[in-house]
């Protein structure tokens, strides 16, 4: 049979606060499953008013925001996205787009970025 893993992503993410979401990824050194070089997930539920701000990755990271729920608003310089309906997303470089963020309401947000090894 094969290996089969379940659980719930916001608990993980709520007993590793210092990963800010993050839960597969090249950092990963307590759960050799989620350990990966080529990409890293976060997931994290963002409270009605919470702000991310501005911030750049240090090397080349393409980024793919996903809303699954909530309104999510992305500031880059000179513009603004609105992440509104399920399933909405973002693609950026990170490493060339300074950003913030800010949740309108309750949201929760899953991000994909590659490479992870950084």
């Amino acid at each position: 049979m094969d290996k089969i893993i379940t659980g719930h992503l916001g608990e993980i993410t709520k007993k590793n606060p210092e990963r800010k979401g993050w839960f597969i990824g090249h950092f990963i050194n307590d759960n050799p499953d989620f350990k990966n070089d080529d990409f890293e997930v976060s997931y994290v539920e963002h409270p009605k008013g919470s702000i991310k701000p501005g911030m750049k990755a240090e090397s080349s990271a393409k980024t793919l925001t996903i809303l699954i729920s909530g309104n999510y608003l992305v500031r880059f310089p000179g513009k603004k996205i609105v992440l509104s309906k399920p399933g909405d997303y973002l693609f950026y470089d990170a490493c060339e787009t300074d950003h913030a963020a800010e949740a309108s309401e309750d949201s929760i947000v899953l991000t994909v970025r590659w490479p992870s090894k950084r």
